[in-house]
């Protein structure tokens, strides 16, 4: 009876073994979880892509247009002309200094001889003899030497004789306008330098100032008149 029992056990254990084992269970594949996406990093400048940096540009202020004043000629005062004297001779001289003294020879002075009823001896601006005329407003004959003149000023030049004497005749003119017009000469015993300025009638007032130089000579300072 207990081999029976055994052999039965036996038989079970054999059969158990033979047996496929069970099918194991299948563990459910893992989830991938999805990467978790970094936030973008935002520069505190903001975003500088190529495509979206604006690029600020300033507009060109207009520049206002400075008016400049146009250059105008100031006046000179006009002379005082003393009273004509009653009674007066038929011509008057005006003695002086020749403005060339190095070209002249010492002890001589510049004279002219002019008509008191169209000249009067006088001083000018600057406080040297001058002859202005009594008929032509500012026409004036004063005594000058050779100076610079500024880049708008051209100057032409001409030859005036008269008897003994020659003038050297330089017409200075701005922007196509006569402005003055020089005489330097002499007769060979002074050089002397005039400057005639005017502001109207210029033809006439050149003609009476020729008139006037056409009497120059050279006088002794002693038989000299005394300048005013």
């Amino acid at each position: 009876m207990i081999r029976r029992i055994i052999l039965i056990l036996i038989l079970a254990l054999v059969m158990a073994s033979c047996a496929g084992a069970p099918a194991a269970t299948e563990a459910p594949a893992a989830t991938e979880e999805p990467a978790a996406t970094e936030a973008p990093t935002e520069s505190f400048l903001g975003d500088n892509s190529p495509s979206n940096v604006l690029t600020e540009t300033s507009s060109p202020q207009p520049i206002p247009t400075q008016v400049l004043p146009t250059p105008t000629d100031t006046p000179l005062p006009t002379l005082e002309l003393p009273t004509e004297a009653a009674n007066a001779p038929m011509s008057m001289v005006w003695d002086g200094t020749p403005t060339y003294l190095g070209d002249s020879t010492p002890g001589y002075s510049f004279r002219v001889t002019y008509d008191p009823d169209l000249w009067a001896l006088t001083a000018d601006q600057f406080g040297f003899p001058a002859l202005g005329h009594r008929t032509i407003p500012s026409c004036v004959i004063s005594v000058t030497s050779g100076r610079g003149l500024p880049a708008s000023m051209t100057v032409e030049h001409d030859v005036l004789d008269i008897d003994n004497i020659a003038f050297d005749v330089g017409k200075v003119y701005e922007n196509g306008v006569l402005k003055f017009v020089t005489y330097t000469g002499g007769d060979r015993t002074i050089i002397t330098g005039f400057e005639v300025s005017f502001d109207e009638q210029v033809d006439e007032c050149l003609a009476d100032t020729e008139t006037v130089l056409s009497t120059l000579r050279s006088v002794s300072v002693s038989q000299a008149t005394p300048q005013p």
